[in-house]
């Protein structure tokens, strides 16, 4: 995508270039020996851009981390029609807790993902041998510390991942050895795991730059968002999970698995959690670069246009995709493009098969004057007919399960995109960025945790100056209009202390949603089955009664092929049905497959195991262990 994108390709050919060019004359990262690595930075360098190319593999975080292992939730669901979507041992039957260790997609996950780590702790390792960093006066000395800062982040992030994917799992922070002799590991408790990276991203954050100094984009780990890692894996820490067998001490959310409980740390413990992730949010909103940028559609449309933000630097970190070579955010999540024999005649080949999908209970959430509302659910398709028919946006009918998220949309794409896309006839590489963390996120965990220690209203240890409900505040309110501010303020002002927490939680699902973030959230809550039922209730008993059977709206004046979404009538039947020329089936109407959704919706969540959030181990990864790996909660 960017220009750390043009270097990770490069460093991955190198090993077949011949040049009298001192850069493109290397030697591959297997050829280089240790000694080599920690006397010249540019080794270790073509290393780091090794490790940062594992992270656009669709196993890694082109398409398993981000989209397909995060669903379900309250919110978003995987595209599932009938029954043997949601119990197939694949895509739509993991997502809905009905996993088999047979599935390749995660042997291939575990090898890759440890790949990036092997990468990293090469990375680390060489810099710690360097006798470069022995001087401080040395030129390269700020590169190599920075290089170490940045593998140590990236190894907590691909860590901190796995571990929610998997639980338990074998901690390595060293490089292979030549005899093989810490290759196979078995299992460690996942929270001494967590007390390594919390230290690491200690040493990390204290040795990176903020975005924006010394050459460093977002596309790179850098100071802020090593901060915002550390406090994200410390609420997680902190939070909810299930176990392979009881921790003495540990706390046992009610109505948990007799033989697999779910639990976490007591009080004390949460508490210095709380407050570990407290001090390095406090010094991203203090002494960062990172805000809001006022606009949240802007946020979005720089996204999808694939332009890194230098102004605002409201995400955090983000992984770098490149065009026609990875990433699938507006493929297997985004509006949905249905072409024609794949190939539409404004836009292209057309959407996966498998989608990230919204629900119609988390739409009637919004505040209707909510901004983000539209921009993050797409009731609507993108039909393509013919190479010579221009396309025509399309109501979606009565699919109250199946909602598109709009906040990857091919409308906002850039012209190089689309020009790779009008010219596709499979899948190519999107190129939009992965976004790991963004601003927002840092300002709704601070709300959280200030709530935690010091309530709603009490400024506590913080030294940026705001309390928990300023901070909330500002996320909330960036989502209305000047001319309906003093309304948003207003509903963040009457949020009592007792309800704070639940608005916490509301507001992480609004702002968040299709982040791969909300799943995370409602299982360190320990609301990950209560939210889902919720959101099911919530069908029933509100939306279905309530919603108008058909939905009313027009076409643009401007442009016929475009719905006017300011027409669309979402909440009840217009007095005049008249004055629109356009009807489409609502979420209202008696359907009989829709049986089939509210049975069966994150069915194995509970079946086997009481909250089995987690993913088997893959079959090829326990017999490739030599015995020292095995799976638990009834895989």
């Amino acid at each position: 995508m960017k220009k750390i994108y043009q270097t990770i390709l490069i460093c991955l050919g190198v090993m077949g270039i011949t040049s009298c060019s001192d850069f493109l004359d290397q030697k591959s990262p297997s050829e280089i020996d240790q000694s080599d690595l920690a006397l010249k930075p540019v080794y270790i360098q073509q290393v780091m851009n090794n490790m940062y190319a594992g992270l656009t593999l669709d196993h890694t975080y082109g398409c398993r981390m981000p989209l397909n292992f995060s669903t379900n939730s309250d919110i978003e669901l995987v595209d599932a029609t009938k029954l043997e979507d949601f119990t197939n041992a694949e895509d739509r039957g993991a997502s809905n807790y009905n996993p088999s260790t047979t599935w390749s997609r995660l042997d291939n996950n575990w090898q890759s993902m440890f790949k990036i780590i092997e990468g990293a702790n090469v990375v680390i390792e060489s810099v710690d041998q360097s006798p470069i960093m022995a001087d401080k006066n040395n030129s390269d000395y700020n590169t190599l510390l920075h290089y170490k800062g940045e593998a140590l982040t990236i190894r907590a992030m691909v860590y901190y991942d796995l571990i929610k994917t998997y639980g338990d799992i074998p901690m390595k922070f060293e490089p292979t050895k030549e005899d093989g002799s810490n290759l196979y590991l078995e299992k460690t408790d996942r929270d001494v795991i967590y007390e390594r990276l919390l230290s690491d991203l200690e040493t990390a954050a204290a040795a990176l730059p903020w975005a924006g100094m010394d050459g460093y984009t977002t596309e790179h780990a850098t100071k802020g968002f090593a901060h915002g890692l550390l406090a994200r894996i410390a609420l997680s820490y902190a939070g909810y999970s299930i176990r392979e067998t009881a921790k003495e001490g540990y706390e046992t959310m009610p109505g948990s698995d007799p033989s697999y409980p779910t639990q976490r740390p007591d009080a004390a413990k949460r508490e210095e959690l709380y407050k570990l992730a407290l001090t390095h949010l406090d010094v991203i909103i203090k002494d960062g670069p990172h805000k809001l940028n006022p606009s949240f559609e802007d946020e979005w449309y720089r996204i999808n246009q694939r332009t890194l933000d230098n102004q605002y630097y409201e995400n955090l970190y983000e992984v770098a995709h490149g065009l026609g070579t990875s990433g699938e955010m507006g493929y297997t999540i985004g509006v949905r493009l249905n072409a024609k024999d794949n190939n539409s005649a404004s836009w292209g080949y057309g959407n996966s098969s498998v989608k990230v999908q919204l629900t119609a209970p988390f739409f009637w959430s919004f505040d209707h004057k909510d901004l983000r509302r539209d921009i993050t659910c797409a009731n609507y398709t993108i039909e393509g007919n013919d190479k010579d028919t221009p396309d025509i946006e399309k109501m979606a009918g009565n699919k109250p399960f199946q909602l598109y998220v709009a906040k990857w949309d091919v409308r906002k794409m850039s012209e190089e995109w689309l020009k790779q896309n009008k010219n596709a006839s499979a899948k190519k590489g999107y190129g939009i960025n992965w976004v790991v963390m963004r601003y927002s996120d840092v300002l709704l965990m601070y709300a959280e945790v200030m709530n935690e220690l010091f309530g709603p209203d009490a400024i506590g240890t913080a030294t940026c100056g705001k309390t928990g409900r300023d901070a909330l505040m500002e996320v909330h309110c960036r989502a209305f209009d000047t001319a309906d501010q003093a309304n948003a303020q207003a509903y963040v002002n009457g949020i009592s202390s007792a309800d704070f927490f639940d608005a916490v939680v509301d507001e992480r699902a609004w702002e968040l949603a299709g982040e791969a973030v909300r799943k995370y959230d409602l299982i360190r809550w320990g609301l990950l089955s209560s939210k889902t039922q919720e959101m099911l209730d919530n069908y029933i008993n509100v939306v279905k009664p309530n919603a108008p059977a058909k939905l009313y709206y027009n076409m643009r004046s401007d442009d016929p092929k475009s719905i006017d979404m300011s027409s669309v009538q979402w909440y009840a039947t217009p007095a005049n049905t008249g004055d629109y020329k356009k009807s489409s089936d609502f979420w209202g109407k008696d359907d009989s497959k829709l049986e089939v959704f509210t049975e069966n919706i994150s069915s194995g969540l509970n079946k086997t195991v009481i909250n089995r959030h987690l993913l088997p181990l893959g079959s090829s990864v326990i017999s490739d262990s030599k015995g020292k790996l095995n799976n638990s909660y009834g895989f």
